[in-house]
């Protein structure tokens, strides 16, 4: 059975952008299946993590836990045009600080 949410994450040297895309509307059951990159195997922990995708806000909430162990996380507002801090475990990347997302990102 085809996974109902793929993910494709970017590495830069500072930051990475994990985006997704829905294959069909999610339920709340679809939780348990979901396998997101993983940021130690995949080694992108020591980084700020920018999520980007269109998904119901208790997607947003799964990854932000999932994701606890990388440096930052942050959630992709295209009307800022920059990722919103929303957790942070250094004291280089604060709640509410704008994180913009290298050109070279959005086209690799």
């Amino acid at each position: 059975m085809r996974s109902p949410i793929t993910f494709n994450v970017r590495r830069g040297e500072r930051i990475a952008l994990l985006e997704f895309e829905l294959a069909r509307p999610l339920s709340p059951k679809d939780l348990k299946t979901i396998s997101p990159p993983d940021p130690v195997r995949e080694r992108f922990a020591d980084r700020i993590l920018i999520i980007s995708g269109r998904g119901p806000i208790w997607l947003y909430g799964f990854l932000l836990e999932y994701y606890h162990p990388v440096k930052a996380v942050a959630f992709y507002d295209p009307r800022l045009n920059a990722g919103v801090v929303v957790a942070s475990h250094t004291p280089s990347c604060e709640v509410g600080e704008l994180v913009y997302v290298p050109e070279e990102l959005w086209r690799a």
